[in-house]
């Protein structure tokens, strides 16, 4: 980035759509990562503030070394609720942070995001809309990233009931700028199944999410990016459990990988609080499922994310940013705090891919 400003052959050369994917597709390492950490402060008068943290890692040590300052990003999300904030991502450098309301794309690199036009398909009277699941990537044969939003609509009855009327799903096409309905036919196993919140990954052209037909059957919902088209996969039935889990799905040794803590509330005693990290060899086989490690005496809220390749990285249920060492079983506390639940962790590489805006009408990219 620091060559943007020799001279204008240079910024040309930088910018172009050769250039970006020639970087884009350089071989990295894990000591390539970065990390992006999202939390939320408490305020007075029940608001939260937002503080995105831009980290790299020690080469030989596992400390995490700010690479700037700390961001208030309170202005991204909402200041009165945390619950439904998701970071999604990365997505060719790009990664999203959206709540029920809100979708920003951002690239951490560059320090530019975009804030997207919001759902035009509104409720209206008694009725109102209930975002289940979000999801972020990139269509291959259309070259074009899209924004999945998954809801149910519901309806007040006169005793202040919710009563569930429908559910839909919204893409967002960023190469025509413009919010779409998917056709219920094509949405029907997306709208049957209701998603684990926060477990959501991008892989092989797909969005996954943890999700449940019923109390104690889970499953890997998935929705092909390109072709439009929803399937599930076979979890191991270990993780078939009547209390709903706290999963996340991340990438390890190039694999889809299930981060699976059953137990979410602190009444379980520290023998049987255990996490289970479950490892897809072969993708869309269910034989080739292998629980890599079992972890207990954690006592964790929510898994977050595995850095280096060894390094599971966890809330703990005193608010603390901490990591479990899967090699030598050691665990170290960051000086990272915030309000129970409200960590969300993503790795990325750096990346100098723009962000899309095809249309001089909508809302335009900016420097954070």
């Amino acid at each position: 980035m620091r060559f943007n400003c020799i001279s204008k052959t240079f910024y040309a050369l930088i910018q172009s759509s050769t250039f970006v994917n020639l970087y884009l597709y350089l071989t990295t390492t894990s000591k390539d990562e970065f990390i992006l950490i999202k939390r939320c402060l408490g305020q007075e008068n029940n608001r939260y503030k937002t503080i995105l943290s831009f980290l790299s890692g020690d080469e030989d040590n596992d400390y995490l070394n700010p690479i700037s300052h700390d961001l208030d990003a309170t202005y991204l999300s909402s200041p009165y609720n945390f619950d439904n904030d998701q970071l999604i991502g990365p997505c060719h450098g790009l990664i999203a942070l959206m709540d029920s309301v809100t979708t920003f794309l951002m690239n951490p690199s560059t320090r530019n995001y975009r804030n997207l036009p919001p759902n035009p398909f509104c409720c209206q009277g008694d009725f109102y809309r209930s975002i289940q699941a979000v999801g972020f990537g990139f269509d291959s044969i259309a070259n074009n990233y899209k924004v999945v939003k998954i809801s149910i609509i519901y309806m007040v009855d006169n005793d202040d009931y919710p009563q569930e009327m429908e559910r839909k799903v919204d893409i967002y096409d960023l190469s025509v700028d413009c919010w779409r309905e998917l056709d219920h036919t094509v949405a029907q196993l997306l709208t049957t199944f209701c998603c684990v919140s926060c477990s959501q990954m991008f892989y092989r052209g797909v969005c996954h999410w943890v999700a449940s037909l019923d109390i104690d059957a889970y499953v890997i919902l998935c929705f092909e990016m390109s072709t439009e088209i929803s399937y599930s996969l076979e979890i191991p039935e270990t993780c078939h459990l009547i209390n709903e889990p706290s999963c996340r799905l991340v990438i390890l040794h190039d694999s889809l990988t299930l981060i699976y803590h059953p137990y979410r509330e602190p009444v379980i005693s520290v023998e049987k609080d255990l996490i289970n990290i479950w490892i897809m060899k072969d993708y869309n086989k269910y034989e080739s499922w292998i629980k890599k490690y079992t972890i207990s005496g954690l006592l964790i809220v929510f898994p977050l994310a595995v850095w280096k390749g060894y390094l599971l990285l966890f809330q703990s249920r005193s608010g603390c940013l901490m990591s479990y060492n899967l090699i030598s079983n050691v665990v170290k506390q960051f000086s990272f705090h915030c309000c129970p639940k409200s960590f969300r962790v993503l790795l990325y590489k750096d990346s100098l891919t723009s962000i899309p805006t095809e249309s001089e009408n909508t809302t335009q990219v900016d420097k954070f």
